[in-house]
């Protein structure tokens, strides 16, 4: 039987990839056990009865307790949030890494979320000894592990979810979209006082963004912009089936994330032929050509960056990675 560990998992990317991996699987006729947090308990559901579910609490005693019980009970697992087990089971174990902030925490950062990221990397360095591979989705993030957390066992296996084929729609001219939330690292702040400022300047744009009720500062500030009559549009969070025409109506993603492991809208944009306005960081360039690329920590360089995309003669973007589904689910035995 095969484990799936997701206890760390419950929204933004890692969500997306985890029902993407679960979908494969139960096409399979591997036996897997899913244990999934509690707090999106009746998201995730398998297909096949011989599978089995269990939603858990998300905190390190009950998954020591839970891998104490189960300890021989897996010929391999494959824990899906960072962190190896804290106890060591009876099979082969990988380890998919996919979070930026365990390797770099921004300058930006609050005291409460510095304090916050230190420890999970001091709890990371104590259970890295307890996995037999590492995954990360990019030369990049290897390297930097690598380097961080002394340890060689690291493969490069990106993948990531076709989003389904929308109906080319025409592209909204001057249209720039940021498929993302807004926890701190994701930089909304800086991109909506920077195109505010380019709109002062050009009277030209439309920018869209996808914040849900959960960030109610980034909200608040939108709000206030539209009530200034800019032309943000906050559509809200997107279900995933609906991603394709979105991207499919917008003429540019702008991306001003300061820390990603992989940047799935950028590879997700691209494929819906958006060309790609990106921070001009490493992990930017691990996955894509860019059209035009700025500062992150620069208002006037996104003003700038902006300014330039109403230019006519810019190249298309182009990606740079591949799907590894396949290759991930027969490792899996």
């Amino acid at each position: 039987m095969i484990l799936i560990d997701a206890l760390y998992v419950n929204g933004g990317g890692a969500k997306v990839l985890l029902d993407y991996l679960i979908s494969e699987l139960e096409k399979t006729d591997k036996v897997i056990y899913y244990l999934i947090d509690e707090r999106i308990t009746g998201e995730i559901k398998p297909v096949k009865s011989t599978n089995i579910l269990q939603y858990y609490k998300s905190s390190i005693f009950s998954r020591i307790n839970f891998y104490r019980k189960h300890r021989y009970d897996f010929s391999s697992v494959l824990c899906f949030a960072n962190l190896p087990p804290e106890m060591k089971p009876n099979a082969m174990v990988y380890t998919y890494f996919h979070q930026p902030l365990f390797l770099d925490i921004p300058e930006n950062f609050s005291i409460k979320n510095k304090l916050i990221y230190s420890i999970k990397v001091q709890i990371l360095r104590l259970l890295k000894n307890n996995t037999d591979l590492w995954w990360v989705q990019s030369k990049l993030i290897k390297e930097l592990f690598q380097s961080k957390y002394q340890q060689q066992n690291v493969r490069i296996l990106p993948f990531y979810p076709p989003l389904s084929v929308a109906c080319r729609s025409e592209k909204e001219k001057h249209s720039y979209l940021y498929v993302s939330n807004a926890p701190p690292h994701k930089n909304h702040k800086f991109l909506i006082e920077a195109f505010c400022t380019f709109y002062d300047q050009q009277k030209k744009g439309k920018l869209i963004l996808t914040v849900s009720t959960d960030y109610p500062e980034i909200e608040k500030m939108i709000q206030k912009k539209i009530a200034q009559k800019y032309p943000i549009e906050n559509i809200g969070f997107v279900k995933r089936a609906e991603l394709a025409e979105v991207y499919s109506r917008a003429e540019y993603l702008i991306y001003p994330s300061l820390a990603e492991s992989f940047g799935l809208g950028l590879v997700e944009a691209i494929e819906n032929d958006c060309k790609v306005i990106g921070a001009d960081l490493p992990y930017t360039h691990a996955v894509c050509e860019p059209t035009l690329t700025f500062d992150p920590l620069s208002v006037e360089s996104i003003i700038s960056a902006l300014s330039l995309s109403l230019q006519t003669d810019l190249k298309p973007s182009k990606n740079k990675i591949r799907n590894n589904i396949s290759e991930i689910i027969s490792i899996l035995n």
